[in-house]
């Protein structure tokens, strides 16, 4: 008599428990996490347009994603300034006419976004709305406005050139004769930058020395690379397709 020997060998694991899966859902949210803070600390942050102050290169709704290995690390790069140092990791120097994120040197919790105009140094000051910089005029020629900036009869496009090549768009809506376009002369301090907004009549920036003045290196977080969102909730939601992954120079 022959014996068999197929014996049934199909046994299932038994189903994780339900803490299992919590912990394990846990450790991958944690991963996901971890990996984000890197990346936002050491590589790349996205930040949000709130105001007009950087018009006609920047528009409210831009969604930026702003490098922060361009000029090395401080306090600032971290959320919140969680690591409480001075100076900064791996430092490099801000170029004029780069479009920064940058902490207000009166109020370090707040971030603003401006153009590099003045190294340290350099002499500026505004006469008649035209920028001087180490007493050279940066030389602009007017274009055709924007079509998203309503014209009221005064409001001007400039593309205006830096005496290093370095070209921009700037907009002047008071015809050169507002109340910041004839300034004094600033020295630009050792180790500290002079700031302005494209939109140069409606800019809080370091014109105004009482509200912002020149900025520290070490309150820079990162130079802007380009847009890669941007809305508009004017007349309804709408998506600005022609400014999606676009760069910012």
């Amino acid at each position: 008599m022959k014996l068999s020997t197929n014996h049934s060998t199909n046994s299932q694991k038994p189903a994780p428990s339900f803490l299992r899966m919590c912990f394990d859902t846990t450790v991958t949210v944690g991963y996901a996490l971890l990996i984000a803070l890197v990346l936002r600390t050491f590589v790349i942050e996205p930040f949000k347009i709130p105001s007009g102050s950087m018009l006609p290169t920047l528009l409210v709704g831009d969604f930026l994603f702003v490098s922060k290995y361009s000029y090395g690390y401080s306090r600032y790069s971290f959320p919140l300034g969680i690591f409480p140092f001075s100076g900064r990791i791996v430092s490099k120097k801000p170029k004029r006419g780069d479009v920064i994120v940058f902490r207000n040197p009166k109020r370090d919790d707040v971030n603003y976004v401006k153009r590099v105009i003045g190294l340290p140094g350099d002499t500026i000051q505004i006469k008649r709305g035209v920028l001087f910089i180490n007493d050279n005029p940066a030389r602009r020629t007017e274009k055709p406005l924007p079509t998203y900036i309503r014209n009221n009869g005064r409001a001007k496009n400039y593309i205006e050139t830096f005496p290093n090549g370095h070209q921009h768009e700037i907009l002047e809506t008071s015809g050169d004769t507002g109340f910041a376009d004839d300034s004094q002369l600033y020295r630009v301090p050792d180790g500290q930058y002079f700031m302005m907004g494209d939109n140069r009549d409606n800019s809080s920036d370091s014109r105004f020395l009482s509200d912002l003045g020149y900025v520290p290196l070490d309150h820079i977080v990162g130079r802007v690379e380009f847009i890669f969102f941007s809305h508009d909730f004017s007349g309804g939601y709408k998506i600005r397709f022609s400014r999606l992954f676009s760069s910012v120079t």
